[in-house]
């Protein structure tokens, strides 16, 4: 049996939205997502995201911080990778990964040598196909080559 989902008043939708962005931070384009999975027609959508910026639930600046500290703290990715991962979102965030309050250069630098050191442990740095692995591996975390390359050469 298909379940169709339960219609959600536009005074309903609000509710659910303002419960949401008090539990965690979130952009206005999830948000929006959501609207249009409950079927809010685009009139009440904009009305609902309008009263929910003007009322502060929501800031896609704020978001941004808050998904940045988190994404390089805690999922140890690197600016690319984060960078990605906001775009997607549809948060143009490009000055915050350079802003140094947002994102701290030395421990960003630390977080990658921790990880390169860490993989390094499993790899044989002698060997040129174990060296090119690590490389890789630091890049698809989302960290900038000149980085990987200078961490790599640190813990060798």
């Amino acid at each position: 049996m298909i379940q169709r989902p339960k219609t959600v008043t536009p005074e309903q939708a609000l509710v659910r939205l303002e419960r949401l962005c008090v539990r965690s931070e979130h952009c206005t384009w999830e948000l929006r997502r959501k609207l249009e999975q409950w079927r809010i027609a685009p009139g009440d959508a904009d009305r609902i995201m309008s009263s929910l910026v003007g009322r502060r639930f929501v800031d896609d600046t704020r978001f941004a911080v808050a998904f940045i500290r988190d994404k390089y703290r805690f999922a140890r990715w690197g600016r690319r990778r984060i960078a990605l991962a906001l775009r997607q979102k549809h948060v143009n965030a490009d000055a915050l990964l350079d802003d140094p309050d947002v994102l701290d250069p030395e421990q960003y630098a630390e977080i990658l040598d921790g990880l390169i050191a860490a993989k390094a442990r499993t790899l044989d740095m002698a060997d040129r196909a174990d060296r090119q692995r690590l490389f890789r591996f630091g890049v698809s975390r989302g960290y900038e080559p000149d980085m990987v390359i200078s961490a790599i050469r640190r813990i060798r």
